[in-house]
């Protein structure tokens, strides 16, 4: 029996885009906290998303998985590397938009895509169609550009693609759900986290001080958090891989249009000739994805 063309649901469609609006959404809610060090962040970050998911996770009664994971070194191995790679990813993030480096933020989750299609190559010894390499090399071009103009590589944008990109690619070693991975990954950094914010308040420092704003603001990254990505991982189950593709832009775009006309960063004729460099790769990508499904 042939089996049944896989359908985008309106329910896959409400999470997924939900998540992206989040995800494009949170320059807004960093950019507040943008005076607070991008690590003290981070480590809020990871421990207030530890209640978050966990309900979540109690709630939908998909914990289980976790007690096995913890009693297999190989697969707590790969947790802790996707939990580094994404503690980097959020680090460089965070930096970029309290640096005013927003639209770095935007590119490099725009050549995530053509990135990963790449790795796929590299790593898993796929074969790219000429349409393929044609997207790979307009996004190198157009980093190109950026290089040639600034002098020096983009690399706040290269940082988060190469931290994204090999994150995915090591967490579909995970032999669970990315729910249940994502509780794992904050679980696996919260004693660091934990231990950082207890040293800072030793020093004297921090910015967690009872009743302020900084504190409800910091407690409010475990939302801004978890909820995206546990939307997007509902999302992705009740949708085409190709619609997902689409949707993926949403971010970056709402990140590049907050990050000129809210926060008022410059353009510049190199990012003019850049940024429409790199459409035309995610275009081809496009176009060569839609016509892969199809074939």
């Amino acid at each position: 029996m042939k089996k049944p063309e896989n359908q985008d649901t309106l329910r896959g469609f409400g999470f997924a885009l939900s998540a992206y609006l989040l995800w494009g959404f949170l320059p807004l809610y960093l950019n507040v906290i943008g005076h607070i060090p991008a690590i003290e962040v981070i480590a809020h970050r990871v421990l207030w998303s530890v209640p978050v998911a966990g309900l979540i996770l109690l709630l939908l009664g998909r914990t289980s998985d976790l007690g096995r994971i913890f009693r297999d070194p190989k697969a707590l191995m790969m947790g802790c590397v996707t939990a580094t790679l994404v503690s980097i990813n959020w680090g460089v993030y965070v930096w970029a938009i309290a640096a005013e480096r927003t639209l770095d933020g935007a590119l490099g989750y725009y050549i995530n895509p053509i990135f990963s299609v790449f790795l796929g190559a590299i790593l898993l010894g796929e074969k790219l169609n000429k349409l393929q390499w044609a997207a790979v090399g307009l996004a190198a071009l157009g980093v190109g550009v950026l290089t040639y103009a600034s002098g020096s590589l983009p690399w706040p944008a290269l940082a988060l693609t190469f931290s994204w990109g090999l994150y995915a690619y090591f967490k579909r070693s995970l032999p669970i759900g990315p729910n249940q991975g994502f509780l794992l990954e904050i679980l696996i950094l919260s004693p660091i986290a934990l231990g950082y914010l207890i040293w800072l308040v030793g020093q004297g420092g921090g910015n967690f001080v009872p009743m302020s704003m900084d504190m409800w603001l910091l407690m409010g990254c475990g939302i801004v958090t978890a909820v995206p990505l546990m939307l997007y991982a509902n999302g992705a189950k009740g949708l085409r891989l190709a619609t997902i593709g689409i949707m993926q832009y949403i971010a970056p775009t709402m990140i590049m249009l907050i990050a000129v006309f809210v926060f008022e960063e410059p353009f510049g004729s190199a990012r003019a000739i850049a940024f429409p460099i790199i459409w035309a790769a995610l275009g081809l990508y496009t176009f060569a994805m839609f016509r892969g499904r199809k074939a």
